[in-house]
């Protein structure tokens, strides 16, 4: 049928299309890889494997958001009853950040230190790099240094892969809540594909480059250190003055004095509960890190110094497990008052 349209087809005319077609044939494969790499970006429970590193406080809610959302995990954790709920909700477990980025497409990664950023993702016999397939994406949600974010970067793309330093802010409430803000650096674009895994998170934010979610965070750090130093001494001042604390709150609450940090912590330090959303000794690890960012740019910024030294205080004392809001403990050794009177008034 083809053959006779084409006899029919004046033989000059027929001469043109002939030449058209074979001098747009390259747009043909071009199309299709195109549309290959369209399908590729679009990340859905059914296209994306996940990957988690680190189900710890926060790694473990942000985790079972995924889960809940019906993605396949795969996760490691050092310590697997920190991971249990997480494998009887249907997470697999692997036995090395190698392991779960053999199965991942995407691996977030949420430790403690720089050295544990290090050993997970780079190791080059255990770290999730070495697993990971090109055009894998690797998602490191610690707070940790900039210039190991570029390097981790720059690691993944000589494997052609992707590398995205994504540190969050929330606390675990946030966490829990799936209301994290999310600080991202790196290739514009591929923090665009994350978004769908992102969003059950929290917001994303793209900052930049390369490390510019850590200096997002960084920056972030240095606000919440200072903030939450006003809250305890305003604490202990109003205990000192003979006010209520608890009614002192409550009403400045709504005022320029109110803050995030006063709503999350204000109850819980008069409850003397300092149970972690996040660790003494994870944020004196993240000032210190602000402070030798600071002395790498020259820059002199005394009240994020001394708060990281009052915090520095509890680890000293051996409090480094406490949340945050356990400052206040150091305010009442420095100035030998309690207010664990005041707690069974809230």
């Amino acid at each position: 049928m083809i053959l006779k349209i084409v006899k029919r087809i004046p033989p000059p005319l027929l001469a043109q299309l002939s030449h058209h077609f074979h001098s747009h044939s390259h747009f043909t494969p071009l199309r299709r890889a195109m549309a290959t790499s369209a399908a590729e970006s679009t990340v859905s429970p059914s296209t994306t494997r996940v990957g988690w590193i680190g189900t710890g406080v926060m790694g473990r809610s942000m985790c079972g958001h995924l889960l809940k959302a019906g993605y396949t995990l795969t996760i490691f954790n050092r310590t697997i009853s920190k991971a249990q709920p997480l494998l009887d909700s249907g997470a697999k477990l692997a036995d090395s950040p190698r392991a779960v980025a053999a199965q991942s497409d995407v691996v977030f990664s949420i430790v403690g230190y720089p050295s544990d950023v290090r050993s997970v993702l780079l190791d080059p016999s255990s770290g999730a790099l070495s697993g990971l397939r090109p055009g894998g994406v690797l998602v490191d949600m610690t707070t940790s240094e900039p210039s190991l974010a570029v390097e981790i970067s720059h690691s993944a793309a000589a494997k052609s892969c992707s590398s995205i330093d994504a540190p969050v802010t929330g606390g675990d409430v946030g966490a829990r809540n799936g209301t994290l803000a999310i600080l991202a650096g790196g290739e514009e674009s591929v923090v665009q594909k994350l978004t769908p895994l992102f969003a059950l998170m929290g917001k994303v934010n793209y900052m930049g480059a390369p490390g510019k979610g850590q200096f997002a965070k960084l920056a972030n750090q240095t606000i919440i250190c200072s903030t939450m130093l006003g809250l305890v001494e305003g604490m202990v001042f109003a205990h000192k003055a003979g006010l209520d604390v608890g009614l002192f709150l409550n009403a400045i609450s709504v005022g320029a004095a109110g803050s995030r940090s006063l709503d999350l912590y204000g109850r819980r330090i008069l409850k003397r509960d300092f149970e972690p959303g996040f660790y003494v000794n994870h944020f004196v690890k993240d000032l210190g890190i602000c402070l030798k960012e600071c002395q790498n740019m020259g820059l002199a910024l005394p009240g994020l110094a001394l708060a990281q030294q009052l915090y520095l205080s509890l680890k000293a004392h051996g409090e480094g497990n406490l949340g945050t809001q356990a400052l206040i403990v150091a305010l009442e050794r420095l100035n030998n008052v309690s207010l664990v009177e005041q707690s069974g008034s809230i």
